[in-house]
């Protein structure tokens, strides 16, 4: 890659052309900009709503529990869980006496965040791993021996796969405390409209930084006859992108493979999407250019060209088979909409080769058809091929 074009590169972002659906509800914004900072459309679509914490009968159900029975370990999972259930706490006015059990508990905090939110309300941890890991702490707690022990668990918003369970299989009393639970979204217009646009392959990757975002996809899908399409686009061309292991549940549970970061956090998530995006892009050398196809744009020379989206259909259909002829029929088929005039392949493919800026990139062959003009060393290797 030259000089020039790495700087050209620099300048609109390694996920420039790229459109990336976002399912988080909370930290949403923040997940947004590190996308766009990176040159990526982003499509926004909670997955979920959070119940407000006061409101919730369950979460008063086990505070008035830990205050009338002291847990001997007390395992807080996430920072804005913690703060919240020490806030509805006091709104029922019983933060007092919920400190007080905490501070005479065991009590382990997951990370850093929650470690902070712990000693923000005059509480210290008695232990926190340095993986930031449930695993972790799970390990650590059954190491002890739990057999006998009251351990009550501050929970994601579901259950947490494999954790309470473990503990109960080693003989603890578990006491579940579920600090903020996820219901569907009120309006479900946004999430249809990225489902939609995933199952049509208008989006090149979902993210997902919850396990319960994923099950209500999923779940919206199959209430909409859709999930079938959804699977195979998100076993094909879009790429669902977890912030950890337990987010991955619910797709590995529907067969989908999934890519997650080493940590789980969403930085990390941003870097390995600007990886692997750009990897599954095609480049191809046409017409002494390197033309690198992406989402919803062209990378010419490292320079981005937006095109439309039925562009986009006719581009992809000549770069499955590089420098062979595709014909006007198939071309048409290859078109968003149902329609049967050829002509609408000649308006398409006037206005994509205008988008690209480069004219001779496709030939037209006299009553043929269209086919990239590969360059001839490539031409040759793909002649080669079986077609």
């Amino acid at each position: 890659m030259g000089e020039v074009e790495e700087q050209q590169r620099a300048e609109h972002g390694p996920l420039a052309g790229f459109t990336v659906g976002v399912t988080a509800a909370r930290r949403a914004d923040e997940l947004g900009a590190l996308l766009t900072r990176r040159g990526a459309s982003v499509v926004h679509a909670p997955a979920l709503r959070i119940v407000p914490l006061a409101d919730d009968g369950e979460l008063l159900a086990a505070t008035k529990e830990i205050i009338g029975q002291t847990p001997d370990v007390v395992v807080a999972t996430t920072a804005i869980g913690f703060r919240g259930w020490v806030e509805a706490a006091d709104g029922w006015g019983l933060g007092e006496a919920l400190l007080g059990r905490l501070r005479d508990a065991e009590l382990l905090a997951r990370g850093p965040k929650v470690k902070g939110a712990i000693r923000a309300a005059g509480l210290t941890e008695e232990w926190s791993p340095s993986s930031e890991s449930l695993a972790e702490v799970l390990d650590r707690l059954l190491e002890q021996g739990v057999d006998g022990r009251r351990v009550a668990v501050q929970l994601h918003g579901e259950p947490l796969p494999g954790f309470v369970e473990a503990l109960r299989a080693g003989g603890a009393e578990v006491v579940p405390v579920p600090v903020y639970r996820w219901l569907p979204p009120e309006d479900p217009g946004p999430l249809d409209r990225l489902l939609d646009a995933a199952v049509s392959h208008g989006l090149d990757a979902i993210t997902f930084t919850s396990a319960p975002a994923a099950a209500s996809l999923l779940s919206r899908a199959e209430e909409r006859g859709l999930l079938a399409e959804l699977l195979a686009a998100l076993g094909s061309s879009v790429l669902p992108a977890c912030v950890g292991p337990v987010t991955a549940v619910p797709l590995q549970a529907h067969g989908v493979p999934t890519v997650q970061p080493e940590r789980f956090r969403l930085g990390p998530l941003v870097q390995l999407l600007c990886q692997e995006l750009p990897a599954r892009a095609r480049a191809l050398p046409i017409a002494g250019h390197r033309v690198e196809i992406r989402g919803h744009a062209v990378l010419v020379d490292g320079e981005l060209r937006p095109v439309p989206p039925a562009g986009m259909a006719l581009l992809r259909a000549l770069a499955r088979r590089p420098g062979w002829v595709v014909a006007r029929a198939e071309l048409l088929r290859a078109l968003p909409g149902t329609g049967r005039d050829e002509h609408a392949v000649e308006t398409a493919m006037a206005r994509l080769r205008t988008a690209l800026g480069a004219p001779k990139l496709i030939q037209t062959v006299v009553k043929r058809g269209y086919r990239l003009a590969l360059d001839p060393a490539t031409d040759a290797k793909y002649a080669g091929e079986d077609g």
